[in-house]
């Protein structure tokens, strides 16, 4: 009866709260008062894909859903994004019969990886994508060798890893293991031999804390790695990135399944090379699925496009708090070769808890807006200041900078003649003040 009344109760908040547009984590949380281990009662379908990592999860999700769901399959998916234990409880049993039975081919959960220990203690993941541990969130998540640990408490002995070989601290997680599925990229026309980044996290070997060197990075510390001591080093790929026209929008995999890009980003290949991978897995032909991923857009919310008079523009949705997410929309930005403004809106550094830390705007790498592509930077929002002394210690011309704390005022400006394409960056925490003036 506690199964029956939970699954019941469930359904019944979830079925309200989509028609008051909110409550996807408020059900499982009844939910699991009323039957703690509800999960572990659920009859569960033959594929459970899970996905997890710093940055790329939300995005990786949809797209295998997207995949799977062009080539018929039936998929049970948390597209609201709450992916804690209680988002993923009234995931499950919203998608369930009242026998506690969920009625899809595949549920596929995007778990937060901090959390993935406590979410994945009843339901066992038949596969599960590792996309990236970066620094993210230091309020929350400290260092990525915490998130590691806190990480590899998830992960169970039959569970199949689909693993991105070119992260050295998500590799790890497959050192002396078998059932493991290797995705990265080859060596890549837009690749260095040194490194780019401010701070270098691939300094050290994850395994033994020996130096590591690289013989080519694709991005911050991401490319192939050895370590001088222990052996460690990049594993070879079975689903690879063969080539990347990022200009062109083009992208290889294995050689022989092109995908045009609707986002030409380095960060967004290495989602789209995942999402291939957990397709791939169940059985999808790969030329479907370079099909079915061409051009795609996401519907996430992640990447916007506007008009403000006759400018057309962007809006890059970043974590605060996260570097390398920056680094990669600032990075988009850089490459348009017709000319662009930039916009940063930093007004809430974080969604979940009161803090005015900005320590890493200094993990940023801001000096490519040098860039001749980019003619005007904007900074605006609570924390302009902390972004203006940041950009201080940047050689960036002074004159390029325009310092406008008011969020509207900030918009006022981008409508004030100037006919250069806009990309504004920020978080989602504070996208949503900005697409309001719209």
């Amino acid at each position: 009866m506690k199964k029956f009344f939970a699954i019941l109760v469930c359904k019944i908040l979830r079925f309200v709260g989509k028609i008051i547009g909110r409550g996807s984590s408020l059900p499982g949380q009844a939910a699991l008062k009323i039957c703690p281990d509800i999960l572990s009662r659920i009859q569960l379908p033959e594929y459970i894909i899970a996905v997890t990592g710093s940055n790329g999860k939300t995005s990786t999700v949809e797209m295998i859903a997207h995949i799977l769901t062009q080539n018929g399959k039936t998929v049970a998916w948390n597209k609201e994004g709450s992916n804690q234990i209680e988002g993923v409880t009234t995931l499950v049993l919203g998608n369930s019969t009242m026998g506690g039975k969920v009625k899809k081919d595949i549920l596929l959960i995007e778990s937060d990886e901090r959390f993935a220990r406590y979410t994945f203690k009843y339901i066992k993941p038949t596969h599960y994508v590792i996309t990236n541990l970066y620094r993210d969130q230091l309020t929350r998540n400290g260092h990525p060798e915490w998130v590691f640990d806190a990480l590899k408490d998830s992960i169970y002995p039959e569970t199949k890893l689909i693993l991105n070989a070119d992260d050295p601290l998500v590799s790890l997680f497959g050192k002396d293991r078998d059932n493991v599925v290797w995705f990265g990229a080859d060596k890549l026309s837009s690749d260095t031999k040194e490194l780019q980044s401010v701070y270098n996290d691939g300094a050290y070997c994850p395994s033994c804390k020996s130096p590591m060197v690289y013989t080519t990075h694709h991005y911050n510390h991401i490319g192939h790695y050895a370590c001088t001591s222990c052996g460690y080093k990049r594993h070879d790929t079975q689903y690879t990135i063969t080539s990347v026209d990022l200009p062109g929008g083009e992208m290889t995999i294995d050689g022989k399944y092109k995908i045009s890009l609707a986002l030409r980003s380095l960060y967004n290949i290495y989602n789209i090379t995942a999402a291939f991978t957990a397709a791939s897995i169940t059985g999808i032909d790969g030329e479907k699925i370079a099909k079915d991923m061409s051009d795609y857009v996401m519907k996430n919310g992640r990447v916007i496009t506007f008009e403000i008079g006759k400018r057309q523009g962007t809006l890059l949705t970043s974590k605060h708090e996260n570097s390398i997410s920056y680094d990669q929309s600032i990075r988009i930005a850089c490459a348009d070769k017709n000319g662009c403004d930039v916009m940063f809106i930093v007004d809430a550094v974080s969604r979940k808890y009161f803090t005015s830390d900005v320590s890493w705007l200094w993990d940023i790498d801001f000096e490519m807006l040098k860039s001749e592509n980019v003619h005007e930077i904007i900074l605006s929002g609570t924390y302009y200041n902390d972004l203006a002394v940041r950009f201080e210690y940047t050689d960036i011309p002074k004159e390029k900078i325009k310092i406008i704390p008011e969020i509207e005022k900030a918009y006022e400006h981008l409508n004030s003649g100037r006919e250069e394409y806009i990309y504004v960056i920020t978080c989602f925490s504070d996208k949503g003040k900005f697409l309001a003036l719209l």
